[in-house]
């Protein structure tokens, strides 16, 4: 059976190109950046470069390059680690309630810590109500983090306002830009973003790498102390392959981002477009034209998302049913339950996300499935209202 993936949020093959390049510093290229030979200068050379050009990626500086183990540890540095910097300027930091499992998690634990948590609504589409938003700022407030896109829904945050807004009350902005990032042309400097974190493999790079972007004159306390690298702020020796991994990945994005999401939306909005069309009481969920390009994101009236998975999984296609970071838990989705949906409505919600080694036979093949698994599990369904 010819397997179709279609879950490209979640994880992403690493471009055979990016591994190419990768392999000299395996075993050619190996020294340590923090050694004072000339094996060790090799490494420096590759790990300066690589940050030169993850700051052009996203029009950084390359001194406001920090590298990291991954999204998820430069979403901790980035907020647990500006927060505790700051905690004599104020206590008080707002999230959106559709930020990443990751962020929520944060907010506990930070709570916890004495840091008092608000969280800003979303409209029915997963868009921050800017209006509520600027609500919430008090005297105490020292950061705002909103995602750059939703990573479920695909959602686009209205991030420059949210960015200006920030600017004007003296308030730092932080935003997970990993849904967006090789999808949307980013630009920290325009946008008005202070800290931001980036993963490696959702650009095709490897996993186990990441990057916190932190502007000038923005200081967060290390949370991983050791022999001082990264200026300090993340010790350990760096991963030079991994790292040389994710700046091939994103020079590659770059020059092939144009394409590729002109490519990926006539995916999508073929699928919504037919699906929509073809089953009756199917929706869309998030917003109609401010998405990802790879996001497809639509539930179904009176099933549930897993048994959809299940009957794709089948048939060999993979595809998801939200967050992975949350697909063990039951409970249905915070974003589409901050959006305004029902339990039951959640529950019937399939996520389609595409990427660089997607063909117009895979589009198909959802295409040709959907119809016929729907019926099916509505015909099982007890709560189907046809039933």
């Amino acid at each position: 059976m010819k397997q179709v993936y279609l879950d490209y949020q979640s994880a992403k093959p690493v471009d055979p190109r990016v591994v190419e390049g990768m392999k000299p510093y395996f075993s050619e290229k190996y020294g340590n950046p923090s050694a004072l030979h000339s094996i060790g200068d090799e490494g420096t050379e590759a790990l300066e470069e690589s940050r030169k050009t993850i700051a052009r990626f996203i029009n950084a500086d390359e001194d406001e390059i920090i590298f990291t183990s991954g999204a998820t540890e430069a979403i901790n540095l980035g907020i647990i680690g500006y927060a505790l910097k700051n905690q004599k300027k104020g206590n008080h930091i707002i999230i959106s309630e559709i930020e990443h499992i990751s962020i929520h998690n944060i907010a506990k634990h930070l709570e916890r810590s004495g840091f008092e948590i608000s969280k800003v609504p979303v409209d029915q589409f997963g868009r921050v109500n800017l209006r509520k938003l600027e609500q919430r700022i008090t005297d105490k407030t020292i950061l705002i983090s909103v995602g750059y896109a939703s990573n479920e829904i695909g959602t686009i945050q209205p991030i420059r306002e949210i960015g200006k807004l920030a600017e004007e009350k003296g308030v730092a902005f932080h935003s997970d830009a990993v849904a967006a990032e090789g999808l949307l042309p980013i630009d920290v400097k325009r946008d008005g973003i202070h800290l931001m974190a980036l993963s490696s493999n959702d650009i095709y790079g490897p996993k186990g790498v990441g990057v916190l972007y932190m502007r000038k004159k923005f200081r967060v306390n290390p949370l991983i102390i050791g022999g001082g690298q990264e200026q300090g702020l993340r010790s350990g020796s760096e991963d030079v392959p991994g790292i040389v991994g994710m700046s091939l990945a994103a020079e590659l994005m770059q020059k092939e981002m144009p394409k590729e999401v002109k490519r990926f939306t006539s995916y999508r909005d073929r699928m919504i477009r037919q699906i929509l069309e073809e089953i009756p009481d199917s929706h869309l969920n998030g917003h109609p034209t401010e998405r990802l390009a790879s996001n497809t994101h639509v539930r179904f009236d009176g099933i549930e998302g897993e048994s959809i998975l299940l009957s794709f999984k089948d048939r060999g296609i993979a595809i998801s049913t939200g967050s992975a970071c949350t697909s063990k838990t039951l409970e249905p989705s915070h974003t589409l339950i901050a959006t305004g949906l029902l339990h039951e409505e959640a529950h019937g919600s399939l996520q389609i996300t595409t990427g660089r080694f997607n063909t117009d036979q895979d589009i198909d093949s959802v295409l040709e499935f959907v119809p016929e698994i729907v019926t099916r599990l509505r015909e099982l369904s007890p709560i189907y209202k046809s039933n």
